[in-house]
């Protein structure tokens, strides 16, 4: 036994685009594509050649992180401090799920701006 349908109209059938991903069209009919879309059933052209594979971007120097108690302890101050200086953005850091890291360049600078001669 089946529910009557709400209105006289027949249900239309649905789209199977169910998984896939749906193709842009062009807004007017027969206007160009955009770069990088192909017509359905093509594969879009690349945009920018391919390198070869033996060639490799020039390795990044690595950064060290330091927790915040770590930078308290090599400041002498508590990490109440540290977390101040943090949101105050008196010192950069990085947000890892709920704790901060701040990477030693930034704690090399905050000490060299830090200084004061004393008379």
């Amino acid at each position: 036994m089946t529910l009557a349908q709400r209105s006289p109209a027949t249900a239309l059938p649905r789209q199977a685009t169910y998984g896939r991903v749906p193709t842009p069209r062009p807004a007017v009919p027969g206007a160009r594509m955009q770069p990088g879309f192909a017509p359905v059933g093509q594969r879009p052209a690349p945009m920018q050649p391919v390198r070869p594979m033996t060639e490799r971007p020039a390795p990044r120097p690595a950064v060290q992180f330091m927790t915040v108690a770590e930078v308290a302890a090599i400041m002498r101050v508590s990490k109440m401090t540290v977390y101040r200086l943090v949101h105050n953005g008196e010192m950069a850091a990085v947000r890892v799920g709920r704790s901060f890291r701040v990477p030693a360049p930034a704690v090399r600078e905050y000490l060299d701006g830090a200084r004061t001669d004393a008379a």
